[in-house]
């Protein structure tokens, strides 16, 4: 970031590089579309370009870009709850693609699904601040004191959301394993 505050564009395009796929990650677990992440993600970027000149180098980059993309997440939510119709941009639900050619073990596949499918429910009905702890740790991959930074909350308070996060989707999963034994 420092080179690139002093004039370097390919320390950018590094940034770019090195950050992309992470917080485009993590943008999508918080907004839960595609296309919708994908704008977010350019906004990022954009505000990262617009911004340079504010970071300090007292945090690390990743605090800092990892709340830009927090704040713009809560921006959007807060403009969808004004608006009281689905966007146009997201496809019907049975619109989505498939794959034809799965082949192997089809039921194994299809329990994958479902198991996959019962982990997104479980971590979309957490509470938000615990959503929000979890997503930051095991997508971003984040440690405790940033997400403390991110959040401005104390550490042992993103500590223990993150316990109680835990502990929400380790009984929803067996929930889950209970149900589906026979």
């Amino acid at each position: 970031m420092l080179r690139f505050q002093r004039g370097d564009i390919g320390a950018f395009a590094q940034l770019v590089q090195r950050h992309k796929t992470p917080l485009y990650n993590f943008v999508l677990r918080y907004v839960h579309s595609s296309s919708v992440a994908e704008d977010l993600l350019q906004d990022v970027l954009l505000k990262v370009v617009q911004r340079s000149s504010e970071f300090k180098h007292e945090a690390r980059f990743s605090t800092w870009v990892y709340t830009i993309a927090r704040n713009l997440c809560i921006d959007h939510f807060r403009k969808v709850s004004v608006r009281h119709h689905d966007s146009l941009d997201d496809a019907p639900e049975g619109a989505r693609s498939r794959d034809p050619g799965l082949g192997g073990d089809v039921e194994r596949v299809a329990q994958s699904r479902e198991l996959r499918d019962h982990i997104v429910a479980a971590v979309e009905a957490l509470p938000d601040d615990q959503r929000e702890v979890f997503l930051l740790r095991e997508i971003a991959n984040l440690p405790f004191k940033e997400i403390a930074v991110i959040t401005d909350t104390p550490e042992n308070t993103v500590k223990s959301r993150m316990r109680y996060a835990l502990e929400r989707l380790q009984s929803a999963l067996r929930t889950h394993e209970e149900d589906a034994s026979p």
